[in-house]
């Protein structure tokens, strides 16, 4: 069993930033592929962010690459999402996951799931 709760959440302005945090406990927290997902009212869930168990490898939905990092430290048991010039289309619940596997694009890959941590966007 694998417990995951984010933080950092808000409200921020076009154009700003803000970093997302993930803590993990349970199994061993570099045993997983760890990702982000969101969803916006009305939308269904989409893929933003995943990094490997070791940190080397990162992957990324087209509408966030090149404004978002996603990264981890396994000291910590901890996954990060910075994210830079936001736009109002990105406001939704994000969440974390963790994936047993490196299919890190599809959310039926992962197995434990947080609750999601609101962010707002405004222009």
């Amino acid at each position: 069993q694998v417990q995951l709760v984010e933080s950092g959440g808000g409200l921020v302005q076009a154009g700003g930033s803000l970093r997302l945090s993930c803590a993990a406990s349970g199994r061993t927290f570099s045993f997983y592929t760890m990702g982000w997902f969101r969803q916006a009212p009305g939308k269904e869930r989409e893929f933003v962010a995943a990094i490997s168990r070791s940190g080397s490898r990162s992957y990324y939905a087209d509408s966030v690459k090149g404004r978002f990092i996603i990264s981890r430290d396994n000291a910590k048991n901890t996954v990060f999402l910075q994210m830079n010039g936001l736009k109002p289309e990105d406001t939704a619940a994000y969440a974390c996951a963790a994936s047993r596997t490196e299919v890190a694009g599809t959310a039926q890959s992962y197995d434990y799931w947080g609750r999601g941590t609101q962010v707002t966007v405004s222009s």
